[in-house]
């Protein structure tokens, strides 16, 4: 399998993976410039030549994948007694690190507002586990990120979710509602659940609520209505913003600020270069000697 296959592979399945390409080489080294290898949390493929250099890039592409986002990084290996590798050379290399999502979400129901969320959601960095009863209410194709499922039991489907998932509740049916909503509440490890409807069904679900012998703040986490107030409307592609905007504004809180995010560190590089540039001077010279 060749690199960019690699890519490809571990992308439709969501997995992160850091690209780790020689980026410049001087003197005696394994392989040469634009070689590339793929390494994910599990497995590597490809090789940049084996040896401690290619133990040590690994070690390091895993712990780029321990961050939460994507970053890029040069580093210098020089292939000495500190590498165990006799080649004697320098290889510069260029570590690529692709986070995928580490968003859950969970969306109960395929009608109008269910199917304008999705493709809104998919366009996002989140992996959408879409539930409803009805076969015949899903479309035939879904983005990659979005898994399709026909259950007899909507409920039942809430354990096979992480903990920390976004939970979005639009059924056909409120007594079905209800029931999910329960048991996402009874989980109690929820980043996120949100109720479509109006306000006088939010205060029905309360009664039934207080009705089962629940505390108030069993049920205060519940967004109901759901939505960002700021945008309004009624159109199943209006009310389909406005829940995507609420979830994106939940998740982007918890992202850590990347208004200063680290781009690729140039310096080894560029001491390369100038290495490269006094050598082949000094071989110049030589000549004319």
């Amino acid at each position: 399998m060749m690199w960019y296959e690699t890519v490809q592979m571990l992308a439709s399945k969501n997995q992160d993976y850091v690209l780790i390409t020689v980026l410049g080489t001087r003197g005696s080294t394994p392989r040469d410039g634009g070689t590339k290898m793929v390494v994910s949390q599990s497995k590597s493929y490809q090789t940049i030549g084996g040896g401690n250099l290619e133990y040590k890039a690994i070690e390091k592409a895993r712990e780029l994948l321990q961050k939460p986002c994507s970053e890029q990084k040069i580093e210098k290996f020089p292939l000495g007694a500190k590498l165990g590798q006799c080649c004697g050379g320098h290889a510069t290399l260029m570590f690529e690190s692709v986070i995928n999502a580490n968003i859950d979400i969970m969306l109960f129901g395929a009608g109008h507002v269910g199917k304008a969320l999705v493709s809104i959601l998919s366009q996002l960095p989140c992996r959408i586990h879409w539930v409803d009863n009805r076969d015949n209410e899903f479309p035939e194709n879904v983005a990659h990120n979005v898994t399709k499922i026909i259950s007899d039991s909507p409920p039942d489907e809430i354990a096979t979710m992480p903990a920390n998932a976004y939970f979005v509740v639009m059924t056909h049916n409120h007594t079905l509602d209800f029931s999910i909503s329960e048991a996402i509440l009874l989980r109690n490890d929820a980043r996120y659940v949100g109720l479509i409807g109006s306000q006088t069904k939010w205060k029905r679900f309360q009664m039934r609520f207080r009705h089962k012998g629940y505390k108030d703040e069993f049920f205060s986490s519940i967004r109901c209505p759901i939505g960002l107030d700021d945008v309004p409307g009624k159109l199943p592609s209006e009310v389909a913003v406005s829940i995507a905007a609420e979830i994106i504004a939940e998740y982007q809180f918890d992202r850590p600020n990347q208004s200063h995010q680290k781009t690729l560190n140039w310096q080894p590089l560029h001491k390369d270069q100038l290495q490269d540039k006094d050598l082949s001077a000094s071989n110049k010279q030589d000549l004319h000697q």
